[in-house]
């Protein structure tokens, strides 16, 4: 696939925010990198995401938004190493 022109880029990032809307209204945690099922409602959107875009931006977008909510979360106060040891105590 060659470089996508500047409509196809439009139509891709228009695409891409619509599926990320959706995840917000009906799933805000949901991370695309997880392998989690994509929510009902989104699974539309995801797909004509995936068709308009080339498989690595696809691939980007859903890295940028996980790295985005783990960012949300640490200035929130995340501690990833507490979140570990609290699901090591429940697992034994």
């Amino acid at each position: 696939m060659s470089f996508p022109d500047k409509a196809a880029r439009t139509k891709c990032w228009n695409n891409r925010d619509e599926y990320w809307k959706c995840l917000e209204e009906h799933a805000p945690k949901h991370s695309s990198t997880s392998g989690e099922k994509i929510p009902t409602p989104c699974q539309s959107l995801r797909k004509s995401f995936e068709q308009s875009c080339p498989g690595q931006w696809v691939k980007h977008f859903d890295r940028k938004r996980t790295y985005d909510q783990f960012k949300e979360k640490m200035a929130q106060g995340y501690d990833p190493l507490e979140e570990r040891t609290r699901a090591e105590k429940r697992a034994n």
